[in-house]
């Protein structure tokens, strides 16, 4: 289940209701004090059935209709809401007009302690006579309804509500659809909204301003589960240890009494040994330390902040697996706070990698954050000169504003703008980059010169903020684009008509690959490595591919079909290949790539054409 959007009314700074819509990641900027936390803590208030405090109320709104609404895509084609029979979002008549589930949660905020009055599904819902309210029904109730009704119960569990609201409304007919709130946590209820939230997202979130230590929840659970998966590999060992502890116990316990009984019997009737056999986990205290046994909380604040934000990782995983169904929102407040450059850009990474599978939602003062994510992920929380406030999403105008918030004006230092199709292409290009400098070839050392910025680059995918930021143009700095061909000859290009524009301008180089696209430089060896390596996968390649393949997806079906899925690629919806393919292109670039060799290039590019781009780099810069 996905978050497709978040709205919240009368809750701090968001008095008039304000709507936001979430990608896969989603990232907050504005200023200070413009209301980014606000929505992470909206966020988890509703996802975590936390409650406001007697502050969070709009000063002067309406304290009673402090609302947060979620609405909901990817939903699961089946979900348990009552007892154990599966039922459906679409069957039950809980999606709103666009297919969405969406849900309603109002608190009384007005009160010195909120609490939720109301949560609902706003729905296309019957409204007819007799059909209404059926979710808000219990069994018994449900069969006196179909009495009244006269609904032939025939063929039916009985004791299965879900089948009962079924016939009931095939016997009604006309349901007399309309939208409305339909109520699902009455008292009356049979509480359909534990149902449906087990199938809700959780969120784990990592705040900005928090304290870090070793003992930290964050820290404290993972290593505990450890010591728990550790025990339970033992268990049978330890559990006839604590037998033989008992034995020998209740041995010596018995001939005491026995000695006991000799001196005076009455006492000796009066007592019995008790044991009290401890959980072995209870036994271990778990702490962190690192370089010269020093502990966590006495190393420097990023460091800190970067061990405990993997832990964090390594919690939402495990909440994940105890939830079934039900996968992870992952919000991180300034997640560069105390980063250095280059741990800020491995911590992008992750997170990116991070939202293949999982939301991730961050908030951001730092332009090379912002930068390298393209336009729909970018959100603009904008002050206006009324006060109220408004959630422009990345592109256009709205890029102008970011580079006011940010500061993202580039500096002299800069000798090289690149700019490539996506950010998986920029994975490829610095490890191609690193193994043919250990070659000893001379090509511009790139993690090194995006490190102090000298190098910038920018993936065009969706026109990325760096576009507008950047203003490359004016700034008359060198440009090097790299466009992937996609068309086999003789078909043109697909981006030519943009590369020969670019290549009328002054110091810019726009190539286009000879090849249908940048995994297609990789070599079937390198490939092999990476998926046995890191998915413990044998793919088999005899052979590099064609030039033409389309590599990703042929690895992303050869990756599904050992997977041993009882469903076809074909009959994958759109959505689901879509993220295997995604998932593919990141092990070619980051895994595979890593894997080349010089020798291998050579081999799979035997015309040179990767080399060439490197040449044509240095010498746009040198120039």
């Amino acid at each position: 289940m996905k978050l497709a959007r978040l709205r919240i009314r009368n809750f701090r700074c968001y008095k008039d209701e304000v709507a936001i819509d979430f990608e896969d990641m989603t990232a907050f900027i504005g200023k200070n004090d413009v209301g980014k936390s606000t929505v992470m803590d909206a966020l988890d208030i509703f996802l975590n059935e936390g409650t406001p405090d007697k502050h969070d109320a709009t000063k002067d709104g309406e304290g009673k209709d402090l609302s947060i609404i979620c609405e909901f895509t990817r939903l699961p084609a089946s979900v348990v809401i009552d007892e154990d029979y599966p039922t459906s979002f679409h069957a039950e008549h809980l999606l709103n007009a666009a297919g969405r589930l969406e849900i309603h949660k109002t608190f009384s905020g007005h009160l010195a302690t909120p609490k939720c009055t109301s949560v609902a599904a706003f729905a296309v819902h019957p409204t007819a006579d007799g059909v209404a309210d059926l979710l808000q029904l219990k069994n018994p109730e449900l069969k006196k309804r179909a009495e009244k009704l006269k609904v032939d119960l025939t063929g039916i569990d009985q004791k299965v509500n879900a089948q009962l609201r079924q016939r009931i409304r095939e016997t009604i007919g006309d349901l007399e659809l309309s939208a409305v709130l339909d109520p699902l946590n009455e008292e009356k209820t049979n509480m359909p909204w534990d149902g449906i939230k087990a199938h809700v997202p959780l969120l784990a979130l990592f705040k900005s301003d928090r304290a870090s230590t070793d003992q930290d929840p964050e820290a404290q659970d993972p290593l505990k589960t450890a010591v728990k998966e550790a025990i339970k590999q033992r268990e049978a060992e330890l559990n006839e240890i604590a037998a033989h502890v008992e034995t020998e116990v209740r041995r010596i316990a018995k001939a005491t009494l026995d000695k006991l009984k000799e001196m005076d019997e009455s006492l000796a009737q009066q007592l019995n040994p008790q044991i009290a056999l401890k959980k072995w986990d209870t036994l271990f205290n778990v702490s962190i330390t690192g370089d010269e046994d020093i502990p966590i909380n006495k190393r420097g604040s990023g460091v800190k902040r970067l061990v405990l934000l993997n832990f964090f990782r390594a919690k939402a995983e495990q909440q994940s697996r105890e939830k079934s169904n039900a996968p992870v929102i992952y919000g991180i407040e300034e997640p560069e706070t105390s980063q250095h450059p280059h741990n800020q850009r491995l911590l992008l990474t992750a997170l990116m990698d991070l939202a293949t599978d999982n939301q991730v939602v961050i908030t951001t003062h730092t332009p090379m954050l912002a930068r390298t994510l393209p336009d729909k992920c970018l959100r603009y929380i904008h002050l206006k000169a009324d006060k109220t406030r408004e959630v422009l999403i990345g592109g256009g105008e709205t890029n102008k504003l970011f580079a006011s918030s940010l500061g993202v004006l580039p500096d002299n230092s800069i000798k090289l703008f690149v700019g490539v199709e996506g950010r998986h292409d920029i994975t490829f290009l610095k490890h191609i980059a690193k193994i043919l400098r250990q070659a000893d070839c001379d090509v511009f050392d790139l993690e090194k010169m995006e490190l102090e910025g000298e190098l910038i680059f920018f993936p065009l995918g969706g026109s990325s903020l760096a576009l507008w930021t950047s203003r490359l143009e004016p700034l008359a700095r060198p440009e090097f684009h790299l466009f992937d061909r996609d068309e086999q000859p003789p078909a043109a290009a697909k981006y030519q008509d943009e590369a020969d524009a670019i290549n009328l301008r002054s110091r810019c180089k726009a190539i286009v690959t000879g090849k249908k696209e940048i995994e297609n430089y990789l070599h079937h060896d390198a490939i092999n490595e990476a998926y046995t390596r890191v998915c413990n996968m044998t793919l088999g390649l005899a052979a590099d591919f064609a030039a033409f393949d389309d590599v990703p997806v042929k690895i992303a079906q050869m990756v599904h079909a050992a997977s041993g899925s009882p469903t076809i690629w074909d009959a994958l919806d759109e959505e689901t290949r879509g993220k295997k393919v995604s998932k593919a292109k990141r092990n070619l670039n980051e895994h595979a790539a890593s894997s080349m060799t010089k020798a291998r290039l050579d081999e799979v590019d035997p015309d040179g054409h990767v080399i060439s781009w490197f040449n044509a780099m240095k010498v746009l810069a040198n120039a």
